[in-house]
């Protein structure tokens, strides 16, 4: 019953990828692996199969585990909000809201919560691969922490740090996260991985050798360019602002970057069509005209979503591509958005309020407490496929007589205008099946290659597993990690 803890020297180093990949290394040697983050912030979540929500990467290392996610993976989770608050979910059950200085104060109060999930895991598996959020540098928030050394002491778990290459500066990162570490922190510390190099590893032999003689830390190998990654969901929304070059003659859907974007991996499915190009609109920037579908995805903080659309200008190209005749489709916020009002009267997402739609379905929406979670199935577009619920508010009005969806049997889901034209739902993760994406894309005029992406998923983590085992330490790690049992 092994354990070690991926940290990193800052935000989006390649750790979620690195732990998935170790994930399915060691699951592929045919040990019992389960991943675990002791708590996260991301608004990119998936629905469990005992009924809750946790972090999306968790979700993506269950998968490379070959194991179903469960919440006890990722015990808190939390989703930032409008109104510089976030969402608390424990044990994947929203337990209240929280600003940035009461959850600084109160969450030294959530490692009992973290450590029952610890225990429990530990209890079903070989080796727990441990993921921390953020960085251990950031000494200002050490006071409290749960989500990286105060875990990493507090469960006796070793530490491996991981330095980005690609960003640079990556001996002065490891070496001066050594430096401002706390000698008790800095003793966790065991070792450290090199992440995301381009070109001959021998050109960086001296630097591995500096940082290993001023850290006093062992190098557990240097691990290229993974272009695998690519294919897998993303957690951080980070990654939307690096856009790919557009591809001549490809069929194009626009989606709008909105603050509290979430659930973006929704779309993953899309950018892996040939024929289609996927074009993530940042702030300052038009919707394209030439487009042939806008979707509207999910969002954290509906309203305020809702304005800022406004605020970019992106409701006068909506509302000019749905006269030129476009085609739309919301998706949980998103949909809520082209009804004609959002209401949270309890301010369960921000400040309480009102606000007018953008009038492309005949619905309204109020946001209400109750947080609906679940898996389901289901047909659309007279194909059938799964995905899940995760959505605060009901929607009602004339378009749901038209559903987009029937779920489990005969539960309507969703809209669609009268004229065929807008569409909404409430269900993420249904365009991962070939068969309802063949539909969508036949909706605005274009054919799906036919790929699963599970599929596609599970050859890229089988991919980076190949390579991990090529570049790093495995056997190294894996002693590391049976020190945990030991101790």
């Amino acid at each position: 019953m092994g354990a070690l803890m991926v940290q990193g020297t800052g935000s989006d180093v390649g750790k979620s990828v690195l732990v998935a990949g170790l994930c399915r290394a060691l699951a592929n040697r045919g040990l019992r692996v389960l991943p675990f983050k002791p708590q996260n912030m991301s608004n990119n979540a998936a629905v469990t199969s005992d009924g809750g929500e946790i972090g999306r990467a968790q979700a993506l290392q269950a998968l490379a585990c070959r194991a179903a996610p469960h919440t006890d993976m990722n015990p808190v989770l939390l989703k930032p909000q409008a109104d510089h608050t976030s969402q608390l979910v424990v044990h994947g059950r929203v337990r209240g809201t929280l600003g940035g200085g009461n959850f600084r104060m109160g969450r030294a109060a959530l490692l009992p919560d973290v450590m029952a999930s610890w225990q429990r895991l530990r209890a079903q598996a070989d080796v727990v691969v441990v993921e921390g959020a953020g960085s251990p540098a950031e000494i200002n928030l050490r006071a409290g922490d749960i989500a990286n050394m105060g875990f990493a002491r507090a469960a006796r778990v070793p530490v491996v740090l991981v330095g980005d290459i690609d960003r640079g500066g990556v001996i002065a990162a490891l070496v001066g996260t050594r430096a401002v570490l706390d000698p008790a922190d800095a003793a966790m510390i065991r070792g450290f991985i090199i992440n995301k190099f381009r070109g001959d590893p021998a050109l960086f032999a001296d630097g591995y050798q500096q940082i290993a003689a001023l850290s006093g830390w062992r190098g557990f190998g240097v691990v290229p360019w993974l272009a695998e990654s690519a294919r897998l969901p993303s957690e951080d929304a980070v990654v939307l602002e690096r856009h790919a070059p557009l591809r001549a003659g490809a069929l194009r859907i626009a989606c709008p970057i909105l603050p509290r974007i979430a659930n973006f991996d929704d779309l993953d499915p899309l950018k892996g069509e040939s024929g289609v190009e996927l074009v993530m609109v940042p702030p300052g920037q038009p919707i394209p005209p030439d487009c042939a579908l806008i979707v509207l995805p999910g969002s954290k903080a509906t309203l305020a979503d809702l304005a800022a659309l406004r605020a970019q200008g992106w409701d006068i190209d909506i509302l000019a591509h749905h006269r030129r005749g476009g085609r739309i489709l919301g998706i949980c916020g998103g949909y809520q958005m082209l009804g004609k009002t959002v209401a949270d009267p309890h301010g369960i997402e921000g400040p309480a309020g009102e606000m007018a739609g953008l009038g492309l379905l005949d619905v309204t929406t109020v946001l209400t407490a109750h947080k609906a979670l679940r898996q389901v199935a289901g047909q659309a577009l007279g194909q059938a496929f799964a995905g899940f619920e995760m959505h605060m508010g009901q929607t009602d009005g004339p378009d749901c007589a038209r559903p987009f969806a029937l779920l489990d049997g005969d539960r309507p889901d969703g809209a669609i205008d009268a004229g065929g034209q807008v569409m909404g739902s409430y269900v993420h993760g249904a365009l991962g099946g070939p068969a309802l994406r063949g539909a969508l894309l036949g909706w605005i005029g274009g054919v799906s290659n036919g790929a699963d992406h599970a599929t596609v998923v599970d050859a890229a983590l089988d991919a980076i597993a190949a390579r991990l085992e090529q570049h790093l330490d495995i056997d190294g790690l894996l002693a590391l990690a049976r020190e945990a049992s030991d101790a």
